[in-house]
């Protein structure tokens, strides 16, 4: 039997720009393309519910691109390091190839995996598909990560991104006889009842769907862009952030995409970059900081004077907290498994200030409904929601959803979408229907308590127990250095 390349498929579903496999491209073997599903190796971030919706479609479409270069996409499942050595074992396989992962169990993982097959003689290299720039690689002046964005973001800026890596279709061919392969269905990555109904309305989780965002962010709404990002209801955002986390994109694909555009330093173009940079700061952090999916990056926040309480977490899950910004926020998480970005921070805020329920809580809900999900970015956004974090919003910076409403949906376009019980109500009284006199409740045919509920707290409220909250985490940390 000859010898063969194997390309370890993870979350870089893509064929161009993927360093992995024009290597396998470039030794010209014939080459087995596996994905193997270990879910279990992730524990406890493994994929929730929204990312198997979306990791079953990104599979199929990479199936696809693959089958029409000859090479069948092999599905196995089990302990990662079996399944590799079973294979290498069968098909003499000489080299492996895989894009790096930045996820700390996953590093540990796949340290271990390179290790050993090296140990078998086999040739083991992975490579940077995922980000801009090499985590381990970006340190401050005194050598140190960055754990403020600004000066991040004035460093990488400065730095050379490379171009996209160009793969030779035509150089892969496939092994003579093909390793058994399970099928996509049999994994049990899409729900069993049939939550996801209009996620197939809002998205086209393929290669194809990818570049057709891409296209149509950069053509309609990047020269907009800074104006438009925090208006939920309009489509002013790029939506890639599930293309680029399944590897559907590149983010060198994005951004030579924009700089090809000329804009690249007008006000739509340089935000929106510097946005792919947030990606970058988060990955930087996760990298250098591991304990942080779990615990707070500042010390300062470790023993904060919680409350958890399930009736206000499953009124914020359900998005009926009576605030309609948030709930609407909520529902189109649910409904969609996206949620516009300045309505996260609203909602994120609402529920570890207002309600003062931890943090963590809220990411794991994100985890499990959002077709996003990052652990990188879903850990800085909500531990920079709880002022805990690097670069962090402070505690004491407290949302008003009403204002937040008024301000970032002032017609009530958004609320009116996903909130359609309020759909009739003037724009005044859209953010604070509990302010409407009860001729205008009638006329709108909305019943405060029945039709939508009455706030689960009162804002004025909310504030002040954060703020006395704070005041106890302050007491909890002096006492704690008096000791």
């Amino acid at each position: 039997m000859p010898k063969h390349s194997l390309v370890w498929f993870r979350q870089d579903l893509r064929i161009q720009d993927n360093p992995a496999l024009a290597a396998a491209a470039a030794a010209g073997l014939p080459l087995i393309a596996l994905y193997i599903h270990a879910p279990g190796e992730e524990s406890p971030w493994q994929p929730g519910g929204a990312s198997n919706w979306w990791l079953h479609h990104a599979l199929a479409s990479l199936a696809d691109e693959l089958a029409a270069l000859g090479v069948p996409l092999v599905i196995q499942s089990g302990n990662s390091l079996d399944v590799l050595r079973a294979l290498a074992d069968e098909y003499k396989v000489s080299s492996v190839f895989w894009n790096r992962r930045y996820e700390p169990r996953i590093i540990e993982r796949d340290s271990a995996i390179k290790q050993t097959l090296q140990q078998q003689g086999l040739h083991v290299q992975s490579f940077n598909a995922s980000l801009l720039f090499e985590p381990g690689q970006v340190r401050n002046q005194s050598g140190k990560p960055f754990q403020v964005f600004t000066p991040f973001w004035k460093h990488v800026r400065g730095l050379p991104v490379e171009s996209p890596v160009h793969v030779a279709g035509d150089q892969l061919s496939p092994p003579a006889s093909l390793p058994a392969s399970l099928s996509l269905e049999s994994l049990g990555l899409l729900p069993d009842i049939p939550w996801d109904g209009a996620f197939y309305q809002h998205w086209e989780p393929g290669r194809k769907g990818a570049e057709a965002a891409l296209k149509r962010f950069i053509s309609q709404h990047l020269e907009s862009y800074k104006s438009e990002r925090d208006l939920p209801g309009v489509a002013g955002t790029s939506r890639l952030s599930p293309y680029l986390h399944w590897g559907q994109l590149g983010p060198r694909e994005v951004w030579q995409a924009v700089q090809q555009t000329g804009l690249a330093d007008n006000a739509g173009g340089f935000t929106f970059l510097s946005e792919i940079a947030w990606r970058e700061f988060a990955y930087h952090l996760l990298y250098h900081f591991p304990e942080t999916p779990e615990r707070p990056l500042n010390p300062a926040y470790r023993h904060f004077p919680w409350e958890p309480d399930r009736s206000y977490l499953e009124a914020w899950q359900t998005g009926l907290t009576g605030y309609p910004i948030v709930d609407a926020g909520m529902r189109q998480l649910w409904q969609t498994g996206w949620m516009h970005n300045r309505v996260r921070m609203i909602a994120a805020s609402f529920l570890v200030k207002h309600l003062l329920q931890p943090w963590q809580h809220g990411a794991a809900w994100f985890w499990d409904t959002v077709v996003d999900a990052d652990l990188a970015s879903n850990t800085m956004g909500w531990q920079w929601t709880a002022g805990c974090g690097a670069d962090a919003a402070p505690y004491f910076r407290i949302f008003n959803p009403i204002l937040q409403g008024e301000k970032f949906d002032p017609d009530g376009a958004y609320v009116r979408t996903w909130v359609p019980e309020l759909k009739n109500l003037p724009a005044r009284y859209i953010h604070q229907p509990w302010e409407a006199p009860a001729a205008i409740l009638q006329q709108a045919g909305v019943r405060l308590g029945k039709d939508y509920p009455k706030p689960v707290i009162a804002h004025q409220a909310g504030r002040e127990r954060a703020l006395a909250a704070l005041g106890a985490n302050k007491q909890i940390n002096q006492a704690g250095q008096a000791e």
